[in-house]
């Protein structure tokens, strides 16, 4: 198989125990776009994805246990062109700030906060590329 370079080729992968919520929380305090749900048999999500610019998450509901993919808390670094602005839709859908806005010495704006579930999420404007080789 052929790696498509216009596509993202790192995914992230989260499990919260409510799914269907953490989605509309990304949605309202965040700006992701809601993608595909796929369901089992009793309505639990066991896949979806939700949109940010041309990056991808993957979500699903805890399956308890001892899966490896319940792995929580993470914190993700999503990049932004006004952090201002993303910062205060974020506090207004009643995200939790766990960073204000932050001038850093590498050159970023960016401020972090944290899901209903836990998971910290820093949306800045640094933007590094690939490493070469």
């Amino acid at each position: 198989m052929t790696i498509d370079m216009t596509r993202p080729s790192v995914y992230p992968v989260l499990t919260y125990d409510d799914a269907d919520g953490a989605i509309a929380f990304f949605a309202d305090a965040f700006g992701f776009t809601p993608g595909e749900v796929t369901r089992d048999a009793e309505g639990r999500i066991v896949h979806a994805t939700v949109t940010w610019a041309n990056g991808v998450v993957m979500i699903s509901d805890s399956r308890g246990g001892d899966s490896p993919f319940d792995l929580r808390p993470v914190c993700l670094y999503l990049v932004v062109g006004d952090p201002d602005a993303h910062a205060a839709k974020a506090k207004a859908a009643g995200a939790e700030m766990v960073m204000e806005l932050t001038d850093q010495p590498y050159g970023s704006r960016e401020y972090a906060a944290r899901d209903p579930e836990g998971n910290v999420w820093c949306f800045g404007t640094y933007q590094p590329g690939p490493a070469t080789r």
